[in-house]
């Protein structure tokens, strides 16, 4: 592997991901829990987590540094 997939990798959890990609798809925090079986609760946490790793303000910027970092695709 290397170091640019190892850090790319890294970055977010596989459910991060998952979450942000549905975010992407203009879905709710409700719809987001429903799809992938999971609280409310949880998605948030997964939210604040990836925003708290990437150093941004909020959902908007997480989205475009991730798409920028290629972790997202439109």
């Amino acid at each position: 592997m290397s170091r640019s997939q190892y850090n790319r990798a890294s970055i977010l959890t596989k459910r991060e991901r998952e979450v942000f990609g549905l975010l992407l798809q203009d879905k709710t925090t409700k719809d987001i829990a429903g799809e992938l079986f999971i609280s409310e609760k949880t998605v948030r946490n997964h939210i604040s987590n990836a925003i708290q790793k990437l150093g941004v303000k909020g959902r908007a910027q997480a989205i475009v540094e991730l798409l920028r970092m290629g972790e997202l695709k439109l």
